[in-house]
């Protein structure tokens, strides 16, 4: 089947990655590209990479240049979603809408109230394929025809996979978790902003959003949560490094009483042995974000610190794909009954 993609904010990186991947997508059609500063540009002035679409006139962000497309992805910043979803779900009732923001993830209203503000828009099923649940399902399950998407947050993901099989299984302590960060800093968008120049960043690491501040520590805490239903609690610090893409996370855990460390990663490999996208690598090989640049992979690795009684698990991906765009086309591949892994790849780009 073929089918036809709009893109609301095409311009930034979100926006563009994902316009990088559906362009090796057998069935992708790229349609309207839209944005709002940028509008009447062409995209080539933003993607000079994107060759096959460099001539595409970029248009006004607006609900008729939009509606009528069979999936309409908004790559906004957060809070820019929700109004436009609301207005696209009356005019174009049979398009899968895809939120690349925050907008729709969270399931609490009272903790998107607290961490960004204003009114919750709602909540849409959300794009991680091979979260563990509870009853032994993944969240692939759910988005298998669903017309609404929330596509995750990259650092979220990235935790997510280090720590959710521990979690499901039981054998690490669910409100004593630790993840620090290396982050990439095409994370933070491709707005000005002046602690991103190239004369702050090169050579030097610096955290943000610390002490429980960031706004992805209650979708982490929502995703471990499904994996088991216990309360989750976790500490949470994001260090912005001089690289443009990648998310190294490092995560540790207290092992829960009586688990055997022998056991430890015969779990995590039987999580996720069957996934296309997320791999344990062997034993002794530990993750790094040059091994996930440009593909949609996941890798993750776990040990025991048998002296401090803790699980380390460390998880590598490309925020923008595996983290963003990646996981938006995974969705989508889904949500029309396509294979999930069409027009993706597992290789990646070295040095």
């Amino acid at each position: 089947m073929t089918f036809t993609v709009a893109v609301a904010g095409a311009t930034g990186y979100a926006g563009g990655e994902l316009l990088r991947i559906l362009l090796h997508h057998p069935d992708a059609e790229i349609g309207n590209l839209t944005a709002k500063t940028s509008a009447g540009d062409l995209l080539g002035a933003h993607h000079p990479h994107l060759r096959p679409l460099a001539d595409r006139r970029i248009l006004d962000t607006t609900v008729e240049h939009l509606a009528g497309h069979d999936v309409i992805a908004l790559a906004l910043p957060h809070g820019a979603s929700g109004a436009l979803a609301a207005v696209l779900e009356a005019a174009s009732p049979g398009s899968v809408l895809l939120d690349l923001g925050a907008d729709h993830r969270l399931e609490s209203a009272e903790a998107w109230t607290a961490y960004y503000g204003g009114q919750h828009p709602g909540t849409w099923t959300y794009g991680m394929p091979e979260l563990l649940l509870a009853d032994g399902a993944r969240q692939r399950d759910l988005l298998r025809g669903t017309k609404r998407i929330a596509v995750p947050g990259c650092n979220v993901t990235a935790v997510t996979f280090a720590l959710a099989p521990g979690i499901a299984a039981g054998v690490i302590e669910p409100t004593d978790l630790v993840a620090v960060l290396a982050n990439g800093v095409s994370g933070a968008g491709k707005s000005l902003k002046p602690h991103l120049l190239a004369a702050e960043i090169h050579g030097s690491a610096s955290p943000y959003s610390v002490a429980g501040a960031h706004r992805h520590i209650p979708e982490i805490e929502q995703n471990l949560a499904k994996s088991h239903g216990d309360r989750i609690r976790i500490s949470f610090t994001p260090t912005l490094v001089p690289m443009a893409r990648g998310i190294l996370a490092t995560c540790t855990a207290r092992l829960a009483p009586g688990t055997d460390a022998a056991t430890i990663r015969a779990i995590w490999d039987e999580a996720y042995a069957a996934e296309p996208f997320v791999h344990l690598l062997p034993e002794g090989q530990w993750p790094a974000t040059s091994s996930t640049l440009g593909a949609n992979t996941a890798l993750v690795q776990v040990g025991v610190d048998q002296r401090a009684g803790r699980l380390v698990a460390i998880s590598a991906i490309d925020n923008l794909v595996k983290g963003t765009a990646g996981a938006a086309v995974q969705s989508i591949n889904l949500a029309l009954g396509l294979p999930e892994v069409t027009g993706l790849t597992t290789v990646g780009v070295a040095p």
